[in-house]
């Protein structure tokens, strides 16, 4: 991995660089969308620059990577770093575009820390930067392998089904009419759309139907906007113009949150909000192969009309032949569920459970807690984050 020479370095600057890495991706993003205003256009989410959530995850990611490689020298963040890749294939990400990014993230350190960076310390970070975006190629490049490349294909919306007054069903069918490759559940496509200003604007939704149909489902929340962040310009769109026989652009199914070999292993899916739908696809599958093991199914809402896929998510569950289903609603609960925020602590967790979790990072974090509490081995809780992962920032 990182040279012994390097490792020196990057353990000795890792504290400045770190505390400056904040300052750093602002400057970056600063360059690069002068230099390329397509990419901010057409490739990168104006709304998560707006709101400065993705600096923050860059920021985390290259610290992470970094502090991996000095802590642990013999092994690679590889559940990272794959998490990054399937987010990168979903938007068709070339190699080539690393050089740009190189070019423009090098200015930026070299602005920002001056006279620190020494030819030494350059070196140093340059061996970090490379090994990391090599190995983000070369599962890129594995993943497009898998799908057939980084192709976006037009689909025609056949239903538009108004779920909660803020959640709609999509489903779609290829305008071309040409097969459609299965997908795993938990994974997601990503959606290029062109908005009123011509920009081509790329968001990624959770597959919410059940495989083995030709028929692509997403569940897309109108977001709101608040004082720390614009409203959603593409979940708008969607809801206030994209109506049967619209097209949109999809690209084919990534994502590593998905049900891997689970026959005969105990699962507890655990959802708030919209990060229902990645589970509703998982319920789905589970149910039509009829899973023997218990399944514990976890999902917090502000109330029941606010459930998003909430039939499904009963009737599949009621398939199963060892499930149990844990409602919390911070209001109107109905008999059966409980008021407030979700709390597993009185919820029986069984030997030998692996976890999926998709909801707020607040929910995430508080789940995963009280399961390894429960004795869940770290390495059995799996999650999915919407937008730019601060789990790593420390967001």
């Amino acid at each position: 991995m990182l040279s012994e020479q390097s490792a020196a370095t990057v353990r000795a600057t890792l504290p400045v660089v770190g505390a400056a890495m904040s300052e750093i991706t602002e400057r970056f993003y600063a360059g690069l969308f002068a230099a390329h205003p397509e990419l901010l256009r057409d490739l990168f989410n104006r709304g998560n620059q707006a709101a400065g959530t993705q600096r923050q995850a860059l920021a985390g990611s290259i610290a992470a990577f970094a502090t991996h490689l000095v802590e642990h020298p013999d092994t690679r963040p590889d559940a990272m770093l794959g998490r990054i890749a399937h987010k990168h294939a979903s938007l068709g990400v070339a190699p080539d575009q690393y050089k740009v990014v190189h070019e423009h993230l090098f200015a930026a350190i070299v602005d920002v820390l001056g006279e620190a960076v020494t030819p030494e310390v350059a070196a140093a970070w340059d061996e970090v930067y490379w090994l990391m975006a090599n190995a983000l190629i070369a599962i890129e490049k594995r993943l497009y392998e898998e799908q057939g490349g980084p192709t976006w294909r037009p689909w025609e919306v056949v239903e538009r089904v108004a779920e909660t007054p803020d959640v709609v069903t999509f489903r779609l069918r290829p305008l071309d009419d040409g097969p459609v490759r299965d997908f795993r559940p938990g994974q997601y496509v990503s959606v290029r759309t062109e908005l009123p200003d011509g920009a081509r604007q790329i968001r990624q939704y959770s597959l919410s139907g059940a495989p083995g149909s030709s028929v692509r489902q997403i569940s897309v929340k109108r977001v709101a906007g608040d004082a720390t962040a614009p409203e959603g310009e593409v979940s708008h769109h969607l809801h206030a113009r994209v109506h049967e026989g619209a097209v949109l652009e999809l690209s084919e199914p990534f994502g590593d949150l998905v049900l891997d070999d689970v026959t005969a292993t105990p699962l507890l899916l655990a959802s708030a909000g919209i990060g229902v739908t990645p589970m509703a696809a998982m319920l789905a599958h589970l149910a039509a192969t009829g899973h023997p093991a218990p399944v514990t199914v976890v999902h917090a809402d502000r109330s029941p009309a606010d459930h998003a896929l909430r039939t499904d998510h009963e009737t599949y569950t009621a398939k199963l032949p060892e499930a149990t289903v844990h409602l919390w609603y911070e209001q109107d609960a109905p008999e059966g569920a409980r008021t407030g925020f979700a709390d597993l602590r009185d919820v029986p967790v069984h030997p030998g459970t692996r976890a999926y979790l998709c909801g707020p990072l607040p929910f995430m974090r508080a789940v995963r807690a009280q399961l390894i509490e429960k004795g869940v081995s770290p390495a059995d809780v799996h999650y999915e984050v919407f937008g730019p992962d601060l789990w790593l920032a420390g967001a």
